[in-house]
Parts: C-alpha cells; structure tokens; sequence
C-alpha cells in the first residue's frame, strides 16, 4: 500500500468511546494547538526566587503615576505588595492594644505563653510586638530584641496564646518570667482564613433540606475558603477578603505602609465652639453622613467616642451635626487632634467588589445595609462618582444601592467595556451605568445559570466565558452553554468538595481560556481544562497552581504556585523558556499526546507497520547540557480490537539534526515492526530544552491477514 499519512482532528475529544472519536486526539498533557497542529507549551521560571506566606488566590497588576510596576499578592495568611522582585507585607492591622502586665510566660523551650484577655486570635494569626522589656535580669537571653518582633501563635484559650522565639531560655531568663513589662504593644494583624476549604459533616452542616440527609443527621458543608477581591483606584489599591472588610492601600504611602480600613480614612476634623458647633472637614461629606469622631489628645466637650452623628447644613468642606435623635450638636470646647474614626455609611464587610473602569465608582457586592453590620449576599452598593469615602446617598452625588432577587448570594462579577457581568449562584445579570437619578441599573440576562466558584470566569477579547457546576458557559450579548469535548472527563474527575478552589485566566498569545480545578481524589489544584477561542478546541493536562494572571503590563502571564512542604509560594513567568525551571534547576517538561484508534477500512484486516516518516519542527529547541539532541519518542500502539487492550507496541525515537539545513530538522524515518486491527499514534518528550510540533507524518502499512 501506498504511504498513508496521520492527520488528526485538532482538540483533544473525550467525550465518546476511543473509537468511536477516529480522526481525533484522545488524551494528552501539557499540548497546546496552533492552527490544528500539536505541539509542547512553554517553560517556566521564578518571577523572583524570593517566596511569601500561605496560598495565593489572589494576583492583580498595575502600574503607578510614576511608573512602578506593582503585583498585589492576597494569601490565606498575608497581603502582599510584590514590587521588583520584593514581597512587600501590607496586610492590614485588625487591632494595635496595650496587653497584659507581663504576657510571657517562660520555660525551658522556645514555646512562649502569651496572655491577653480577649485577643480575638486564631490560630495561625500573626502578632508583631513592640514595647516588650528583658525578662530577667542581667544575663538573661529573652532580651527585648528577641521579643519584639512579628510571630503567628496558635491559640490555647481566648484569653492565651503561643508563640515561637528564636532562643531556648536560659535559667536567669526563666527565672524572671512572666515578665516582657507593663508596656507591651500587640499589633494583631486581620485573621488568617483557610488554605483549602474543610467539609463539615453531621448536625448543623448543610442547608435545611439539603438532598441526601435524614432528619438528626444533618448534611455537609465546607468552611469558607480565604478569597481576596483587589482592584486598583488610580494608583492605590481597594482590597478585602470575601465575607471581611474593605480596605485601602496608598500608593504615595510606600510599600512599607498596611492597608487600612477604608471606613476609618476620614480624615482630620476641627470642632468651633458654638450653638451650634461648626465641624471643618479636611474631606468634603455629603448631607446626612454617618460619622463618629475620636482625639490624639482630648475630645471637644459634648462629643462623645463611638457614638454615631451625621453632618447637617453641609457647605463645602464645614458642617453642623445631629445625633440620633436629631438634635443639633453644640459644642462647649473645640479639642485637640480630632479625627473621623469612622465613616459609618461606608461596607463594614462584602463578598465582592469592583471599581467601575469609566466612571470610578467604587462598588460592593453582597455586603451589609446602612447601619447594620450582617451581609446580605443579594445587595449592591455603591460609593458617590469619583469619591471613594462617600457612600451615603444623597441628591447631590451618585451612592447608591440596589438589592437583586434572583439566587441567594452574589459570587462574584466580570467587568466589560460596557456593563459589569454579575453572577449569582442561580442567574446571571447586567450592571450598566444609566446616571442619575437611578445611576446603575441590573438586568436579569439569564436564569437557572450556575458558577462553581468566585473565580471561574474571565473574559477573553470581549467575551465571558466561565465554568458552571456541570459545564461551561459563555456571554458574548447572549449567554449559552459552551459546547465541550472533554466536559464528561473534567465533571467526572473534579472534587466538588473543593470547588471554591476552581479558579480562571487568559492566555491571550496563545487565544485561550484556562481553568484550574482539584481531580476528585486531590485536595489541592492539579489539573487544567483550556477551551481556544480561536479555534474552538478544547485539550487539558496536570499542573499545580493556586492564581492566574493575564496581564498586558507583563510579557507573559504569571502564575502562583504553592509548597506545601514549606507553606510558602512563588510567582511563575509562564512561556517563558522550554524547561520547568519553578526552583532554579531546569526539569524537562513531560508532555504527550496520543490519538484516538484508528485502522484500515473498518478494521477487517490486520496492519503490519514496518516504517514511519516523521514530520516535524525542532525550531527553537536546543541541546541539552551533556550536548544530547533534542528528542520525541514517537509511538505506534496496536489493538487486535477494541476491548482487547494494546497488543503491539513500537516505540523509536526522533532527534533532531545538525546534517539538514531546512527548517525542520529530524531524523527522516524510523523502522518499527508493529501489528494490530486498530492503532494509536502517540508523540512524547521528557528531555530538558526541547520544544517541538507535530506535523503530518506517514506511516507506511499494509493489510496482514485477518487474524
């Protein structure tokens, strides 16, 4: 018989049997396709080879007036600014307190006791202490250098905690304990969340109803896994947890500065003694805002701490106040470095949030009402236009609110040139800007619609793409459901028990949508499902990641991945090189791809193949470090039939050559001896600096009986 080429659909289909697929890939990892043909995906390498704190869910990049390149890093531990190749700590501060008399407690190991009464810890918190004395006397070697510094305790009681010191103490330093003095400053920075959700099980796990349970025995849920929204306000950062507050990072503060509050930004007041008193503002308010006041030094006489006023017969940036029963506020002295302590009308907690690109609003997603403190998961509110402290509705400004029915929490939202996409566990919505006097309005674009997690959707060239419970969707004006040719294979090997950890990114280079999802028996991220958009194929593989990140201020996607052995992560720079270089040491990529079967006519006769001509390209390949050329083995599997198993294998490998001067270099036939009724191609490297893609090679085979 004549030579007979191997030319496969391109995509990877899983979604029928293995023969039934004929003419098409079957299985493979670490391929991507350009314009149909297969072939190996980039390397990559450290961003930096230092490492932060915990598990990375959260990137997002932007760039400074004056040209700094900055990559928020939100962990389940910390709250990183990643400036250069620093990881700079900016995680906010939940309380600064002067502790207990003497809170250390020594003995003969670097385990110290801490007591604090009410610290409001868990454990895996991190403390920074200042203030702290020798414990002991002369000799002692818990000096105050050891004890001032940041540590993460793990809680015995609400009242006591344990930390970790460098040194073991020595008799004279036990000896003096409890000591450290009377002057100790804890700065407690926010709680630590989970690194992986935990299911829960028994009594009062799960929804009321939930299928499956028996009255007493309860169901299942998981702890809410520790998820960070950022996005940039010009040149500063909005940032916060999912079910936590919201916080503020300034740019011109330094990277040296934590996040705070955006609530307690109010800035610095003074108070004129008059009936009734006048209140100059360094911030301008709007009529009816919520404030409450405290002092470095002394409070004006007739106003109270922690109690709540709102600004009346607002000019500019003076007011008068009413309390809560309206009364006007006056004020018998005028006191003494007083300052808003809070902005009661701004989110206390969210789900989610964004800042509109055109209009500069900041926006909350599942978050509390005015003056109340508990989440409602179906509420939109908004700041006034331009003006990230004001959110207090009012004639003259645009804040807002607006509560939707449809689904019972707000997951998450994807902004587009023209409309914010919102999701709810059940629907999906439109958010567009409309003005005043309604300023944003929400249209129900579908209902019945579901998302797996807070971060599964993403949008590539204008369009939404994100993945469901059971299968992908897409919005591109319309929302439908995104025909996949692996959604059998990844919805049956994904664990829904980690599905908070499924998580999307662009690689726009190379026109793909890349998801990251846990396998059904895996805890931690492994595996990835890509759909290109360009072509409208779809292939998947293994890889361990935690954040994806497309970015136009960097030249390749980034990408966090995490070292369960160390509790530490890094920043990759992916597409970069032809290795896995994650540690320093380059390690070859182990990529494949195999076809579906295929046979000659229906498979009525035997094939004998005893030749294979190659067909593809080194380009941009190199040799390995011993002078070894770059390699694939190139596989041939046979099949006496389709439920019989391979029953012949021959396997030889291609190299690239240094004797041609054509672009594509390889070596021009392998000899193999291989039988069966049906066969499968397969194309494999695992050898350091190769990068390669397939073309058409040929095989040549003949008919060699019926048994």
């Amino acid at each position: 018989m004549p030579l007979q080429k191997i030319l496969f659909k391109p995509g990877v289909n899983k979604e029928n049997t293995r023969y039934t697929t004929e003419g098409g890939w079957y299985e493979a990892d670490k391929i991507r396709f350009r314009q149909g043909n297969p072939e190996v995906i980039g390397g990559w390498e450290p961003l930096s080879v230092l490492t932060y704190l915990g598990v990375c869910r959260s990137l997002w990049n932007w760039t400074s007036l004056g040209g700094s390149d900055l990559i928020g890093v939100g962990t389940n531990l910390k709250f990183y600014i990643l400036q250069g190749t620093e990881y700079n700590d900016i995680t906010p501060i939940r309380e600064t307190v002067t502790i207990n008399n003497n809170p250390f407690a020594l003995t003969a190991s670097t385990t110290v006791t801490v007591t604090d009464t009410a610290h409001g810890c868990v454990t895996g918190d991190f403390v920074t202490f200042s203030g702290a004395v020798d414990i002991g006397s002369g000799g002692t070697n818990v000096t105050a250098a050891v004890l001032n510094q940041e540590f993460q305790v793990t809680v015995l009681t609400a009242n006591t905690y344990t930390i970790v010191i460098s040194v073991t103490p020595n008799a004279t330093a036990i000896a003096g304990s409890p000591g450290g003095g009377a002057s100790v400053v804890a700065a407690y920075q926010v709680n630590v969340g989970p690194a992986i959700p935990v299911p829960l099980t028994g009594w009062g796990a799960g929804s009321w109803g939930q299928t499956g349970t028996t009255w007493g025995n309860g169901g299942t849920s998981t702890t809410a896994l520790r998820l960070w929204d950022q996005i940039n306000y010009g040149e500063d950062l909005v940032f916060g947890p999912r079910s936590g507050g919201i916080y503020y990072w300034v740019q011109n503060n330094g990277t040296s500065t934590r996040g705070v509050l955006l609530n307690s930004l109010g800035g610095t007041v003074s108070f004129t003694n008059a009936t009734p008193t006048v209140v100059t503002s360094s911030i301008v308010y709007t009529e009816g805002a919520a404030l409450q006041f405290n002092a470095t030094s002394s409070m004006p006489t007739g106003i109270a701490t922690a109690t709540t006023y709102y600004a009346f017969n607002v000019n500019g940036n003076t007011f008068n106040l009413l309390d809560g029963a309206g009364n006007e506020m006056a004020a018998a002295s005028t006191g003494s470095g007083v300052y808003v302590s809070l902005i009661v009308d701004v989110p206390v907690v969210h789900n989610s949030l964004t800042v509109s690109d055109t209009s500069r609003f900041v926006i909350a997603f599942g978050c509390n009402d005015y003056g109340e403190s508990e989440l409602d998961p179906m509420l939109i509110r908004w700041s006034a236009q331009d003006d990230i402290y004001n959110w207090t509705p009012d004639a003259t400004n645009q804040a807002g609110f607006i509560r939707i029915s449809h689904g019972s929490e707000i997951i998450t939202t994807v902004q587009t040139r023209q409309e914010i996409v919102m999701f709810t566990d059940s629907a999906i919505y439109s958010l567009q800007y409309l003005g005043p006097p309604y300023v944003w309005a929400p249209q129900l674009l579908g209902d019945n619609i579901s998302i797996i997690s807070p971060n599964a959707a993403v949008i590539a060239s204008g369009i939404v793409y994100w993945m469901g419970v059971d299968k992908f969707y897409v919005y591109d004006g319309r929302v439908q459901t995104l025909n996949c040719d692996l959604r059998r294979y990844v919805f049956g090997d994904i664990n829904k028990e980690q599905s908070l950890q499924v998580f999307s990114g662009t690689n726009e280079g190379f026109n793909e949508v890349w998801w990251f999802y846990c396998s059904a028996n895996s805890t931690a991220v492994d595996k990835y499902v890509i759909y290109n958009y360009t072509e409208k194929i779809w292939y998947y593989g293994t890889m361990e990641r935690t954040a994806w990140l497309d970015s136009g201020l960097q030249t390749v996607p980034i990408a966090a991945k995490y070292n369960s052995s160390t509790a530490t992560g890094v920043i990759i720079n992916h597409e970069t090189g032809l290795n896995d270089n994650t540690t320093g040491t380059p390690v070859a990529i182990d990529a494949y791809i195999s076809s579906s079967e295929f046979d000659i006519g229906d498979g009525h006769n035997f094939g004998f193949v005893w030749r294979v001509l190659p067909d593809l390209t080194f380009e941009n390949a190199e040799n390995t470090p011993a002078g070894a050329l770059p390699a694939v083995a190139m596989t041939l599997q046979g099949l006496a039939n389709s439920g019989s198993g391979v029953t012949s294998t021959a396997s030889q490998p291609v190299s690239k050559s240094n004797t041609y001067v054509i672009t594509e270099q390889f070596t021009g036939q392998i000899f193999t001896r291989m039988r069966g009724r049906q066969m499968i191609f397969k194309i494999s490297s695992n050898q350091i600096n190769t990068c390669w893609q397939l073309g058409a090679p040929r095989i040549d085979i003949r008919p060699d009986g019926r048994r």
